[in-house]
């Protein structure tokens, strides 16, 4: 059923586990991550990227997992990743999303700050949940920043903001890492204990296992997945018989391989029955 990340956090805050946000680029990669939810028992987020929405894609794909989500028997968050600008929040909920990500962390915080209480006055009327993004969690290609997400910036951050979730800078970037990160465990205790705001663990793919759980155990409650999604999908596409013409049939090897991905991380995660 179509939920609210908010719920679907309080949920992971209650259980002391993380849910698990996938980027779906197709719908086949869709297909996979709601089979595995169903499979799971586990309440799930899944996400479009911003570019997305501000294509003609987004007119295919957004309403397939609008209907898709209301059709599981799991709670399921349809959620904005990284809206790069007002008019993407705004036809992310006109797509259906329940929840929206306004990503002005490049911006001084002042201004970040300033417009992200500006998307939760208008998204929260209408029932929307937002997340925001305070200090900025760059590229992977570019290495991993030791500048983490200040305790006190937060608090103020969300005191002005009411946002809902928060995305940190604790030692994960976006795409490839070159080498394994370390995570700032102790600042994410430190944040969880700090803030009203759900934590969020942007970079995900490529992280250890054993920092996962560290980050879990911590405080964050939403982990992204997205370079993984396409590998998992792009490892399935590789292995079937290229003498195949069916497309319908081709892929459903990929579909498979992006659900089994998917069990994975919700296993790792601790979201397995977390749908009750």
């Amino acid at each position: 059923m179509l939920t609210s990340m908010k719920e679907i956090l309080e949920i992971a805050e209650k259980l002391g586990c993380a849910i698990p946000a996938f980027n779906v680029y197709n719908g086949e990669t869709a297909m996979g991550i709601f089979n595995a939810a169903d499979e799971a028992s586990a309440c799930i987020i899944v996400q479009i990227y911003s570019r997305l929405f501000m294509s003609e894609e987004a007119g295919f794909i957004a309403p397939s997992i609008v209907e898709a989500a209301h059709r599981s028997k799991c709670k399921i968050a349809f959620h904005l990743d990284h809206g790069s600008c007002d008019e993407a929040v705004f036809r992310a909920i006109r797509h259906g999303c329940s929840s929206v990500m306004r990503d002005a962390s490049a911006l001084p915080f002042k201004e970040n700050a300033a417009v992200i209480k500006n998307v939760v006055r208008f998204a929260h009327d209408l029932g929307i949940d937002v997340e925001a993004e305070l200090g900025h969690i760059g590229s992977a290609k570019d290495g991993v920043s030791a500048d983490y997400t200040k305790v006190e910036e937060a608090i103020r951050f969300c005191e002005e903001t009411n946002v809902d979730a928060l995305a940190v800078a604790v030692g994960t970037a976006h795409g490839h890492y070159k080498q394994d990160p370390v995570l700032a465990i102790d600042r994410i205790r430190e944040l969880h204990d700090a803030i009203p705001a759900a934590l969020v663990l942007h970079g995900g793919s490529g992280v250890p296992d054993d920092q996962i759980r560290a980050a879990i155990n911590a405080g964050i409650r939403k982990i992204n997945f997205g370079t993984d999604v396409c590998l998992a999908f792009l490892d399935g596409v590789r292995q079937v018989d290229p003498s195949i013409i069916g497309v319908d049939v081709f892929m459903k090897e990929p579909v498979q391989y992006v659900k089994r991905f998917a069990l994975e991380k919700i296993r790792l995660l601790g979201a397995e029955g977390s749908n009750g």
